[in-house]
This record gives C-alpha cells, sequence and structure tokens, in this order.
C-alpha cells in the first residue's frame, strides 16, 4: 500500500515565507561592494551613476532614481552613517556611488562611506535606498513602514514629510516585517 502525502498550499506558502525570511545573512557580504553592487543587486536603484529626478506620488513630488522608482531615507541613520546593514539591505538596496541632479533636483548631493567602505549616494543629508516592493515606477509602498529597526520615508523635493499612501503601510505590515 502506498502512503500520499497531501500538504495544504497554505502549508506551502508559509514554510516559503519562512524560508524567504530566515534566508539572509547577517554577515558583510550583503553590505554593499565597491563595484556599485550589493546583496540585492536585482534592486532598481542599487547601481551606482545614477541621474536623481522627480516624480509625483500622490500628492507629494518624490526624489526618484534614473529609473522612476521612488527613493527613500530611514529615520535610524544619520548624515554620516547608514544603519541599514545585513539583512535590512535584502529589502532596502542602497543607491552606490555619486548621483547627478536631473530636472528640477534641487538638493544637496553627496556621499558617505558605509562601513565596508562603499560610496552610498546622499541627498540633503539622508542617505538613499530603494525598496524591494517598488516594482515600477510611481510607487512608494515602503513609505511610512516601521520594519528593518525603524521608519523609513520617501524622500520629497520640499522637505516635508510625505503622507504615508495607506493606513497599512504605517502600521510595519507590508509582508516584510522581521
Amino acid at each position: 500500500m502506498r502512503n500520499r502525502w497531501l500538504v495544504p498550499a497554505g502549508a506551502v506558502a508559509a514554510v516559503l515565507v519562512i524560508a524567504a525570511c530566515g534566508s539572509s545573512s547577517s554577515g558583510s557580504g550583503n553590505s554593499g561592494g565597491s563595484g556599485g553592487s550589493s546583496g540585492a543587486a536585482s534592486a532598481p536603484a542599487a547601481s551606482s551613476g545614477n541621474t536623481l529626478g522627480s516624480m509625483k506620488i500622490g500628492s507629494a513630488t518624490v526624489l526618484t532614481n534614473g529609473k522612476g522608482h521612488a527613493l527613500y531615507w530611514f529615520v535610524r541613520d544619520t548624515s554620516t552613517k547608514s544603519n541599514c546593514n545585513g539583512s535590512c539591505l535584502n529589502y532596502w538596496p542602497p543607491v552606490l556611488g555619486a548621483v547627478t541632479a536631473g530636472s528640477g533636483v534641487k538638493g544637496q548631493l553627496g556621499t558617505i562611506t558605509r562601513s565596508n567602505g562603499a560610496k552610498q549616494a546622499t541627498f540633503n543629508g539622508h542617505p538613499l535606498y530603494a525598496y524591494i516592493g517598488d516594482s515600477g515606477p510611481g510607487m512608494d509602498k515602503g513609505n511610512g513602514l516601521n520594519i528593518s529597526g525603524g521608519v523609513w520615508h520617501v524622500i520629497t523635493l520640499t522637505g516635508a514629510a510625505a503622507p504615508a499612501a495607506s493606513p497599512s503601510a504605517a502600521s510595519g505590515g507590508g509582508g516584510y516585517g522581521y
């Protein structure tokens, strides 16, 4: 007699989610490299040499990379230090290298040196990141999220905080909390 194993679809999904959350490393291997790559190199803003632009998302005009993806700042960072390292980089890839201002972008551009020696772009003193949950231009799904050890905000050109897209975004959910 043969035994048949039936596994509910929900159990399979739960295992995949747990595996995805547990697969990130906490070593320096994901902290970016000097060649413009990071542990999340497939993310749209994780490349160097970006020209920054702007786009209206909701009621705010936000800073974007050259592909129109919104850029973010992390409340735990300082103007000289990124505090997003290890598994944080799987969700928030830094914008590596120097950037230039495109049309309409006014603000102070610069770089900081990450703990691994890589240069990370800054705007008005904020180290810049993309959010892996933004799959295309005009999205700001990371705005207001409280994950990876703190709150994330989309960068507005006015300097004011952009309103979160939905009440669930500020709850820390978003499916990426760990």
